[in-house]
Parts: C-alpha cells; sequence; structure tokens
C-alpha cells in the first residue's frame, strides 16, 4: 500500500477511536445533569448514587477523548498539510471557535463538577454539570460544522487555489450540517442509554440491586425506546439530503450501478467493482426507491453516472459503503427491537405477590442481552462515520480538492509504523477502558468505594468530610 491509502487508514484508526469518547460524554453529560435535577426536586438519594457512579465513567470518558484528540489533530500536518494549505482558512477558525466556546467551558467547570459537590452549594454544582453538558455539545457542534461544510461546502470562494470565506453564516449553517448535527446527537444519546442500560444490567446480575441501578436502568432501557424511532425519522431526512448534494454516496449505499427507476432495496449484495455490477445481490423490490424518493417508481441514481472521461471512478469504494450502511442499518433494527421489548416487560405488571413493575419484569436473558448491548452505539456510529466518510471519495472537500491532493509527501514505511504503534496503544487503552468500567460496576455492586464521591445530601457530606 502507498502512502496515501496508508494515511487514510492511520487517520481512520485515530479518529475511530477519538470519536468512542465523545459519543459518550456528549449525552453524558445531560443524563448527569438530569439526575442531579432529579435529586434536587425530589432529594431521592436513589438519583444521587445514579450521579455518582456515572459521573466517574464520565470523567474517564473525558479524560481519554482528550487525549485521543490531541492525537488526531497532530496528523493535520504530518500526514494531511494540503488540507490546511487550501481550506485552512474556513477549517481554522471553526477550530479555534470549538476550543474557545467548549473546550474551555469544559476545562474551568468539570473540576467543580467532579470534585466540588461538597464545597459548593447545590445550585452552583448543577450550573457547573450544565455548563459542562453544554461545552461538550458546544464542541461537538463545532466538529460537525467543519465535516458537513466538508461534505456540502458553501460560503467561499477560491483564490489562487485557497479557499477564502465570503459568509460565514452559509458556512456554519451550510445544507448537510443540521442533519448531522441532529443525527450524531441522537446516536450519542442511543449510545449512552445502551451503555448505561448494560454496565446497569451488568451490576442488577451480579447482586448490585440497589435503588440507584434500578433507576438509571429505567431510565436508560425508556430514554432508548423513545430515542430510536426519532433517530430512523432523522436518519431518513439526512439520507434525503444526502441524495441532494453527494448521489454519488447514495449509489454506493444501495450498491445501485445504473440510475433508474422501481429500484430493489439490497439487503446483501456482492458489488465488483471490475466489472461495475453486483455479482450476486438479494433485494426487495421498489423498496429503495420509495425510501429515498417516497414513490415506489422514483429515480435512483446510479454509480456508473459518476465516472470521469478517462476512466476515473469519482465514487467510492462500493463494498466498505455498502456494508458499514447495513451494519449501521441492522444495529439500529437491533436497538429498536431491544429497547421496545425491554421496556414492555417492565411495563408489564410483575407476577409476584408486589404487583411491582419495573427491573423486576426483566428476565434474566433480557438483562443479559441489555448487557451485550453496552457498546452496540459504538459499532452504529462507527458504521454510520465510516459510510459518511468513506462515501465522500475521492473528495477531501466536496469538489474542491482531493484527498490525494492534501497527502503529505513521506514515505509509506514511515507511515506504516506509526500505524501499527497507533494501533496496538489503542488496542490496549480500549481494552483498559472496558476493564475499568466493569471493575467499577463490580465494585459498585459490592459496596466498595471506588474513589472520590460527589455528595449531596448533609449526612453524605459529613460522612466524606469525617473520611
Amino acid at each position: 500500500m502507498d502512502a496515501l491509502i496508508l494515511s487514510r487508514i492511520q487517520f481512520a484508526a485515530n479518529i475511530s477511536f477519538h470519536i468512542l469518547f465523545p459519543t459518550i460524554t456528549i449525552a453524558l453529560g445531560w443524563v448527569l445533569l438530569f439526575f442531579r435535577v432529579r435529586f434536587n426536586i425530589t432529594k431521592d438519594e436513589r438519583w444521587l448514587e445514579a450521579y455518582r457512579f456515572w459521573v466517574k465513567v464520565f470523567a474517564l470518558s473525558f479524560a481519554m477523548g482528550v487525549v485521543s484528540g490531541i492525537t488526531m489533530s497532530f496528523q493535520f500536518g504530518t500526514n494531511w498539510p494540503g488540507f490546511m494549505e487550501t481550506v485552512g482558512n474556513i477549517a481554522g477558525p471553526l477550530l479555534a471557535y470549538e476550543v474557545m466556546t467548549a473546550f474551555f467551558l469544559e476545562a474551568v467547570f468539570l473540576g467543580i463538577m467532579l470534585f466540588g459537590a461538597s464545597r459548593v452549594s447545590a445550585r452552583v454544582h448543577t450550573t457547573a454539570t450544565f455548563l459542562v453538558a453544554f461545552g461538550t455539545t458546544m464542541s461537538a457542534f463545532w466538529i460537525i460544522v467543519l465535516n458537513s461544510w466538508m461534505h456540502t461546502p458553501q460560503g467561499f470562494e477560491m483564490i489562487d487555489g485557497v479557499a477564502h470565506a465570503t459568509d460565514w453564516w452559509a458556512i456554519v449553517f451550510n445544507p448537510s450540517m443540521p442533519y448531522r448535527f441532529a443525527h450524531m446527537m441522537l446516536a450519542s444519546f442511543l449510545t449512552v442509554s445502551f451503555l448505561i442500560a448494560g454496565v446497569s444490567a451488568f451490576r442488577w446480575l451480579i447482586g448490585g440491586r440497589t435503588e440507584g441501578v434500578r433507576v438509571a436502568l429505567k431510565t436508560a432501557v425508556f430514554g432508548a425506546a423513545m430515542l430510536i424511532p426519532v433517530q430512523i425519522f432523522v436518519g431518513d431526512m439526512h439520507g434525503l439530503n444526502t441524495l441532494e448534494y453527494q448521489p454519488q454516496k447514495v449509489a454506493a449505499m444501495e450498491g445501485n450501478w445504473e440510475t433508474d427507476t422501481n429500484v430493489p432495496l439490497l439487503l446483501f449484495a456482492i458489488p465488483n467493482e471490475e466489472l461495475r455490477e453486483n455479482t450476486f445481490e438479494i433485494g426487495i423490490p421498489n423498496l429503495a426507491s420509495l425510501i429515498l424518493t417516497h414513490h415506489a417508481d422514483g429515480e435512483v441514481p446510479g454509480l456508473n453516472d459518476f465516472v470521469a472521461d478517462d476512466g476515473t471512478a469519482l465514487h467510492p469504494r462500493v463494498a466498505p459503503v455498502f456494508w458499514s450502511f447495513r451494519v449501521m442499518v441492522a444495529t439500529g433494527m437491533l436497538m429498536l427491537a431491544v429497547s421496545w421489548g425491554a421496556s414492555a416487560l417492565m411495563l408489564r405488571r410483575n407476577a409476584d405477590r408486589t404487583g411491582r413493575r419495573g427491573v423486576e419484569g426483566l428476565p434474566k436473558p433480557v438483562l443479559y442481552g441489555l448487557v451485550a448491548m453496552s457498546f452496540s452505539g459504538w459499532l452504529a456510529t462507527l458504521a454510520g462515520w465510516y459510510t459518511t466518510e468513506i462515501g465522500r471519495q475521492p473528495w477531501l472537500v466536496q469538489g474542491v480538492m482531493t484527498t490525494k491532493q492534501a497527502v503529505a509527501d513521506v514515505p509509506a514505511g514511515m507511515v506504516a509504523s506509526t500505524l501499527i504503534a497507533y494501533l496496538v496503544v489503542y488496542a490496549l487503552l480500549l481494552a483498559a477502558y472496558i476493564a475499568v468500567i466493569f471493575y467499577l460496576a463490580r465494585k459498585a455492586a459490592k459496596g466498595e468505594p471506588i474513589g472520590p464521591n460527589v455528595p449531596q445530601s448533609t449526612k453524605a457530606a459529613v460522612t466524606v468530610a469525617a473520611e
């Protein structure tokens, strides 16, 4: 493989590792705020118990996200200098806005959120939690703005091969940004919902049947059940936007080679790049046309329309986009089935004499299923991200510059060696991260201390002070 392919793989590895943690912290900050506000209103200690445990997971995830984000940003200079040379006048300010409006906000108030509960008033601590959650969302906003602009660039002009901003409102609110931002926020909340549900189910199975675990599990399952239909709707809107601005990506997602009407939805296919056709396929008649155009006889673009005069493909490699899209959709459908099934069981009145509804209504197989789904949000997010980013190829900025034009002129061996180092380190860190989360869960289930508490009640504050 040449330096271009290796550099693409290296950046993909870095961003794949990095995106896992913001996907958790973006939504978990708001979930923690919900727990905190519920405790403020009800004075019910179970909400505080849930806050105490999950704020530790937030701190761990935040630290991993910051470190991996710094590493990823280095590659703009080491691997992709052409990117900033061409569009730095737009990308640079957007990244600076993230630092000024999000990172500083998180850095200032994170300490109060984690360690100030017994030192500041409940109002101040709640405000700090809100500002950290708001900061993570603003961080996501600016990153999505830049990424969306790369897909649907607006509000600029090219002067001597360099992009110059002419309308910042058009740049920020480019055509795909609202759909991408909503889709990413919902993906984050679904990721956190299944993480909380899975880890809480694990604690419940090993004997940690506290009220804090109960309320966290119920909140997560019901939250996922409500959000997944919204995500499906937003995903459909996002697909229609993509069809308008990046039809070649949609053609690759559908594995459709010839522009036609009454196009089937392919459940399985083997795309053949050389023959420019599918050597085998199983599909549902007319369904792709119906989904994409809302008409059974609607026209769906074909990949063969996106070929240069010299025969060069102006569309992405089909198989990675085709399969990553199906992994994302399949994971979403599984999320829908699991969350709705678990919600129905918890709402059903139990057969025992207590007549209680809730976690007791979940049989062990369902609890084990929730544990297995703990990191399903990561799978769906990565599959969706690969669909989006690979689907943009060969463009780095759609219609402005190709990936090949931006890559650094460095030896392939150098890129390969650093890629291997990254992969080894990331594999170890990811294994350690997951192990620590379940270690915290086991310690909490046994009632053992797992680090600094964040007490709110007077009794808890006195206990910690005495310790």
